[in-house]
């Protein structure tokens, strides 16, 4: 599906607008990411900071990764859905949570990243590059 995408929280008080293709789709089996999610792994779509525009109040939490990395995730405040989170090393781009679009069809991750939290019931597809680490 081409840009531009469209998305936001459950409530509807945070939307954005995508204007460029992300830069992947994968998804992540860290403890964090399983924890934030509430699931077996999180969902990522890097995307160019520049390009994406949001709207609505929105509220902040930083927490350090098992990599050292700060993450900063970023959320709506009255329903709580996080709309990106963004690496203190890569101040350019942020990861969108693709589970915010509005149109989730064509979604399908490229890569599964820190394999070795993976629960083990999750099927791996077909062709899917898988790390046991960050990519």
């Amino acid at each position: 599906m081409p840009a531009p995408y469209t998305g936001g929280c459950q409530c509807g008080s945070v939307r954005y607008v995508l204007t460029t293709e992300p830069i992947g789709v994968g998804a992540c089996q860290c403890k964090e990411c399983q924890r934030q999610s509430g699931s077996a792994f999180g969902m990522t779509m890097p995307v160019k900071k520049e390009t994406l525009t949001v709207t609505g109040l929105t509220r902040q939490f930083t927490r350090v990764a098992e990599s050292g990395n700060e993450v900063t995730g970023v959320f709506c405040p009255e329903c709580g859905v996080r709309i990106y989170h963004a690496l203190e090393s890569l101040r350019d781009v942020v990861a969108l949570k693709p589970g915010t679009l509005d149109d989730t069809g064509w979604l399908r991750p490229k890569t599964f990243v820190w394999m070795k939290s993976a629960q083990g019931w999750v099927a791996i597809p077909d062709g899917v590059k898988t790390y046991e680490r960050g990519a």
